[in-house]
């Protein structure tokens, strides 16, 4: 093939790219960018709410047990509202709590929110003793806490939105993938099963692995490798990922680099690492070489031990609340079924040790001597034996899986620390019996009441993938990333997604 006929080739399979690019460009250019309009509705947001803690701190100062307050704010009180609404914001931003790259993703931006706003207290605190700023303690134990929760409450909304719009395919990072196919293929992949706000409209592969006007996975080859920066700036793409080819050497990803940096254009590496969460990744720059550490996983120490504490106080605090529902629950399974209110399994659990799983009762007596009759036409994979139609559960049983109420007995495994709030999900000793070496590490921590499988389908998911998730939670967890776990579950509980 000639070079001209490559030229037509590759004109033509821009002319698509370009049609549904332009509109989009044009008005990022006259409205600016998404990124930066999100970035100035986020800082607006954290202000306001932040003002909003500040106020109630002081108002909270001056009531002495009565309403209204006996009297108005002093000039010191406007000044440290004044203050403080100024300042955290600008904390959080030192601390890249406005980074694009956490917009929507991952627990990492609740962190640095969370650290910036430790941090600026305890500087807070320490000038206010040292100037004996009159009433600080109050304001300290209401604005801090009150603070906090508004800021994190106030992400979660936004994050919400912004997920919504890129589930309408706005608000997205457009991607020009360049590497060779398998990896660009790969890279895909990723990058459309997971809500990540990437968006792949091109692909530079060698002529070898695809010509141009052809597709890998539905996005179309626009040149070869050579000419990934001409066509990142043609159809308007925010950032190049290279995902891998031997002839992205070293020297040919800094070119590329150079060659993008006059278009504004970013620049991604995606590295050969399965599993491996950001909070474990280190890159050192050595010399002319970036060396990338991973941290070994760690399963005791400090972050284990507040992870017990939490997860104590957390299901004492749940039981409390929830209490009443107990109790109906309960009544309404002794009420409309023979047999007893709770039902226990064998689960295995950190360590490979086996206890009794507590659940409220949602099948027939008996019913577990039915399993082998059923287990060859259920819905699940591997030994996760389930069936939506499964005649054995009782019709009380039925409503308490379709809202997971069934589980809520699974508060006093936790209480007595057999189980987490968070973890994988508790496995049956025969499932047990057929793990591999890598699934077994899914019994380095403590399974749990809700995890990522049940924030990622439930029931719908197949074993394999279900073990995966597992293995992966018990690897990366983090304490943010265990609150965005429970908040997601509820959401997902009374969606009753997956629930049979």
């Amino acid at each position: 093939m000639s070079i001209t006929d490559v030229q037509q080739r590759t004109r033509r399979a821009l002319a698509g790219v370009r049609a549904a690019r332009l509109r989009e460009v044009r008005a990022a250019f006259r409205a600016g960018s998404w990124q930066s309009a999100y970035r100035r509705r986020l800082m607006l947001t954290d202000a306001v709410l932040v003002a909003l803690a500040t106020f109630l701190a002081v108002l909270a100062n001056n009531l002495d047990g009565a309403w209204p307050p006996a009297q108005g704010f002093r000039g010191d009180q406007l000044v440290f509202i004044v203050v403080v609404t100024a300042v955290w914001p600008v904390s959080i931003a030192l601390s890249r709590g406005y980074d694009v790259r956490l917009f929507a993703s991952g627990p990492q931006e609740f962190e640095r929110i969370f650290n910036a706003t430790l941090r600026f207290f305890a500087v807070l605190a320490l000038g206010g003793f040292l100037l004996s700023w009159p009433g600080l303690r109050t304001y300290l134990l209401v604005a801090f806490p009150l603070g906090l929760v508004f800021l994190l409450l106030g992400r979660w909304q936004w994050r919400g939105w912004l997920r919504r719009r890129r589930a309408r395919g706005e608000s997205t990072t457009s991607v020009l993938a360049v590497g060779l196919r398998d990896q660009t293929e790969r890279l895909i992949r990723e990058l459309n099963e997971r809500p990540s706000g990437y968006r792949v409209v091109g692909v530079c592969t060698p002529p070898s692995e695809a010509r141009p006007g052809e597709e890998v996975l539905g996005v179309p080859v626009l040149a070869d490798l050579d000419g990934s920066a001409t066509i990142a700036a043609q159809v308007g793409a925010d950032c190049v990922a290279v995902a891998g080819s031997d002839r992205m050497t070293a020297e040919a990803v800094r070119r590329l680099g150079w060659e993008l940096e006059p278009v504004g254009v970013d620049l991604m590496l995606m590295a050969e690492l399965a599993d491996v969460a950001g909070p474990r990744i280190t890159v050192t720059p050595e010399q002319s070489v970036s060396l990338l550490h991973v941290d070994a996983p760690r399963f005791q120490g400090p972050k284990y031990v507040a992870k017990t504490i939490m997860d104590w106080i957390g299901a004492a605090l749940i039981t409390l609340l929830v209490l009443p529902v107990l109790v109906a629950v309960a009544v309404a399974v002794a009420t409309t079924s023979r047999g007893p209110v709770f039902y226990s399994q064998d689960r295995v659990g950190r360590g490979g040790q086996t206890f009794r799983m507590l659940k409220f009762r949602t099948m027939r007596v008996g019913a577990d001597r039915e399993d082998e009759v059923l287990a060859s036409d259920h819905d699940g994979a591997g030994v996760l034996f389930k069936r939506k139609d499964d005649p054995r559960i009782t019709p009380a049983g039925r409503m308490l899986r379709r809202y997971s109420l069934d589980e809520l007995p699974q508060l006093f495994n936790v209480l007595v620390g057999q189980m987490s709030l968070v973890g994988p999900r508790p496995p049956l000793p025969q499932e047990v019996s057929r793990y591999e070496a890598r699934m077994r590490r899914r019994l380095l921590v403590k399974p749990g009441i809700t995890g990522l499988w049940q924030v990622g389908g439930r029931s719908d998911l197949p074993w394999e993938e279900t073990v995966r998730l597992d293995v992966y939670y018990a690897e990366n967890w983090t304490p943010f990333g265990d609150l965005l776990i429970l908040a997601r579950t509820a959401k997902v509980v009374l969606g009753a997604k997956g629930a049979y």
